[in-house]
């Protein structure tokens, strides 16, 4: 079974593993959800249904069942039960899994995990229901984000992961001359040995896009992997769990080399799973909080972390000025602001902006950039869909706090969801602030937030970007502007801070947008976290190479 996955797979193998060293565009799975066929859509709204009201049937040992934290962000009833197992158990058990699959050649956990991507991608819109509801994501970004572009970037994982293994030598016969002295003779051989145990703490936002690359990872290096999920957004991981461990039954190893952990907020057991000695490593996404604690406590362990940032926007000059309007009001609003790399900051000179070899002044662009958000908004429906439904209540909390710093330049709505009259949707608030008011803006509103900051110049917009970015983390920037030098000087700042940069977008991709096999998600190289989806070193830590000497 393992040789006939990794046979029926290894074409779409070669592909990505050809398109990381290229960059250039590809996906094996349809991003439209016209491309399954028509009753693909009904199929999996109705897999979803079924698991309402009920206990998620995983064939995992369990103490016990809960549904942990779990909730709808539309307001709809979950009531879904998932086993709990004790934190004891799990580790046992991936200890107890670990030997089969770190033996299982390489060739083996590639074809294992290629098929997990493939059973996943058939499920695409089960999945984008569980996403939908549990993460207030709308439905067709719930289906690309936590579907075909989460495989893409497990997929792209599981590439480089390959590549690493068999780009090492296997066997060799190695001589050494010695003069008139018979050489010295030996068969080298090396052996991959997995890290260990690795645990992947799970988003409440994006759990499939932010979970898939180190669940990946470390599956095709040979290490089992404990999948937490955020309490609040369990169903999207059980669903990958339980896809997982029937693929790994199939193919002949223990299941438990997947396991689900479920907690609630009253009880969390994160830090009780990290800390085992067995643990050697951990793929998290979250806030800044508990990834500064992960990085600083669990020394045992590689900790991959991706936190908090304030992403910025510095608007110098342009030819267009409504594309650019029109690029920033999608991208800043989109998903209710609640994307880690939706811009938070606008930085815009008080001089205002050259536009077409025009002068426009600063309140103009203000005007016309909160006006095309309140157009962009105005129809609730469309709004609905755009901004899907708040996930965490602190977010409004958020806009309330934002909008005390500082004079409101666009008043955040409420907006009734048609379909979801539970659902707590809000538009972003805009609040100006001056530069000097750093306390204000420096810092990261999670949500439909968004920050007017009138500097100096165009320099001093960027001294202030790189100076929050360094400080406070940041994961994106976007510069508008038509001169050379500009860009220049915005595209060395960025590097400095560490932060990957767009320039000039006004037309349908949006900063937020990160491609698998081309982009680099998270540098590493600021407090926005400490590794890169999906680079080398991403990868190289969950092994490490152990030589073999025999004399010939």
């Amino acid at each position: 079974m393992p040789d006939a996955l990794y046979e029926k797979h290894k074409d779409t193998l070669k592909r990505a593993r050809t398109t990381i060293v290229s960059r250039t565009y590809w996906s094996p799975y349809p991003e439209s959800p016209r491309g399954y066929g028509e009753e693909a859509p009904k199929k999996g709204e109705a897999a979803f249904e079924s698991r309402l009201g009920k206990r998620f049937a995983l064939d995992q040992a369990a103490a016990e069942w809960s549904s942990g934290g779990e909730t709808s962000a539309y307001g709809r009833e979950l009531g879904v039960a998932y086993p709990v197992t004790e934190v004891a158990a799990l580790l046992d058990n991936a200890a107890a899994a670990a030997h089969q699959w770190a033996q299982a050649p390489v060739k083996h956990r590639s074809g294992v995990c290629l098929e997990i991507l493939h059973r996943l991608g058939k499920n695409s819109f089960e999945m984008a229901h569980a996403v939908m509801q549990t993460t207030g994501q709308s439905f067709l970004m719930a289906f690309q984000a936590g579907g075909p572009h989460a495989l893409d970037r497990g997929l792209e994982a599981v590439a480089y992961a390959h590549e690493a293994a068999v780009s090492l030598p296997k066997h060799m016969q190695w001589e050494k001359p010695q003069g008139k002295r018979d050489p010295i003779v030996l068969n080298k051989t090396w052996r991959l040995r997995p890290a260990g145990i690795a645990v992947t703490i799970g988003v409440s936002t994006f759990p499939t896009w932010n979970g898939y690359p180190g669940i990946f990872a470390s599956l095709a290096t040979g290490n089992p992997v404990i999948v937490k999920p955020h309490p609040a957004t369990i169903m999207p991981f059980a669903l990958f769990v339980e896809t997982a461990r029937g693929v790994l039954r199939d193919a002949g190893f223990d299941p438990n080399v997947v396991q689900l952990a479920v907690d609630n907020p009253g009880h969390p057991i994160a830090k009780d799973l990290v800390m085992d000695p067995r643990v050697k490593l951990v793929d998290y996404t979250g806030g800044s909080a508990f990834g500064d604690w992960l990085e600083q406590n669990v020394t045992h362990a590689e900790v991959f972390t991706e936190k908090a940032g304030v992403n910025s926007v510095i608007l110098d000059s342009a030819e267009d000025l409504k594309g650019v309007f029109r690029n920033l009001s999608v991208s800043m609003t989109m998903y209710g602001g609640q994307m880690c790399t939706t811009p938070q900051n606008v930085y815009v000179p008080r001089s205002g902006m050259r536009v077409a070899g025009d002068e426009v002044p600063y309140a103009d662009v203000v005007a016309g950039y909160t006006g095309a958000i309140a157009g962009l908004l105005s129809d609730d429906d469309r709004a609905s869909d755009i901004l899907g439904a708040i996930k965490d209540p602190a977010s409004v909390d958020r806009i309330e706090a934002a909008a005390a710093t500082g004079r409101v330049l666009l008043e955040s709505r409420q907006i009734k969801n048609s379909l979801y009259p539970d659902a707590i949707v809000r538009t972003p608030v805009v609040v100006a602030a001056d530069a000097a008011d750093k306390d204000s803006y420096m810092r990261e509103m999670f949500g439909p937030v968004i920050y007017v900051i009138a500097t100096d110049s165009t320099k001093h917009s960027l001294e202030l970007a790189k100076e929050s970015a360094l400080r406070h983390g940041a994961i994106t920037w976007l510069v508008y502007s038509t001169d050379s030098s500009v860009q220049d000087a915005a595209e060395d700042a960025a590097v400095e801070a560490g932060v990957s940069v767009a320039f000039n977008l006004t037309g349908s991709l949006f900063v937020n947008q990160s491609a698998a096999f081309s982009d680099f998600h998270v540098t590493g190289a600021n407090p926005a976290g400490n590794a890169s989806l999906t680079d080398p070193a991403f990868i190289a830590k969950r092994f490490r190479v152990v030589g073999v000497r025999k004399p010939a």
